[in-house]
């Protein structure tokens, strides 16, 4: 891993991380708030047999719970959307963004590996997706302890979220940084990085939606990290081991495609 890369690729997200981080902070403080709101409502839906269980729930979060009003945060299309950023934007972006640009060239006329430049960006990536992960859970744990809420918590889980929060989004970033570097360009790269993102979500959500399309959730990466079943004590280790495993396979893939692949002129 070269230093000064890993620290330059930081600075060029320093702007959009923080800021991210804030607005992850933020929503993550609205959850427990949230929750405190419309918990009582929502369970008097429930017992009333007025709307359907399911709709009840989105994704493996709900607001019954605490921890699963968490786990809807975490699930949601906004907190998706602030992770999503950097684990399916500019993973996808920055090895294809410079080779359409037609830096790369430039980049790897230096003593740098092909091995080494991927290695060096994707733990920067992983250091910022991780920012994220961190300040959104800091501010659930914030927002409950405001609404006098943490005593439903189990505090000393909260590593253990983290650990397998960043398995996850792990797996999002390295595919982005797969697709990143088998294609020139970075459109198509992105694309197939919001696609893949999507269709874990859609599996989460529409499986959890629909009882006949349940069987499509264990296939999502997003049914693997469910911070209320941790908080609760209810964690599964299998979830780690799948999010882990979902993410090392986009890294062998791009270790063994990019330094071999010929780099012709930009167009």
């Amino acid at each position: 891993m070269k230093g000064r890369l890993f620290w330059q690729t930081l600075r060029w997200q320093r702007a959009r991380l923080l800021v991210v981080s804030l607005a992850a902070f933020g929503w993550g403080v609205l959850i427990p708030v949230m929750y405190a709101a419309f918990s009582d409502a929502v369970r008097q839906l429930g017992r009333s047999g007025a709307i359907p269980e399911e709709l009840l729930s989105f994704g493996s979060g709900s607001f019954f719970s605490v921890p699963g009003a968490m786990t809807l945060g975490f699930q949601h299309p906004f907190a998706l959307a602030m992770l999503g950023i950097f684990a399916a934007g500019s993973s996808a972006t920055v090895v294809a963004g410079e080779r359409a640009r037609g830096t790369l060239e430039v980049l790897l006329a230096r003593p740098i590996s092909r091995t080494s430049f991927y290695v060096t960006v994707l733990m920067a990536l992983f250091v910022v997706v991780t920012i994220v992960l961190i300040a959104l859970l800091a501010g659930m744990v914030a927002g409950a302890a405001m609404q006098d809420l943490s005593a439903e918590i189990q505090v000393d889980q909260l590593p253990l979220v983290v650990l397998n929060g960043f398995g996850m989004w792990a797996a999002f970033t390295t595919f982005g940084l797969a697709a990143s570097v088998t294609f020139d360009r970075p459109g198509p790269a992105i694309g197939l990085s919001l696609a893949y993102l999507l269709v874990h979500y859609l599996m989460e959500v529409i499986g959890s939606l629909w009882s006949a399309a349940e069987f499509l959730q264990p296939y999502s990466l997003l049914h693997h990290f469910n911070p209320g079943a941790i908080l609760s004590g209810e964690g599964d280790p299998l979830d780690l081991a799948i999010v882990f495993v979902a993410a090392a396979l986009p890294v062998l893939y791009a270790l063994l495609v990019f330094p071999r692949r010929d780099l012709a002129a930009p167009a």
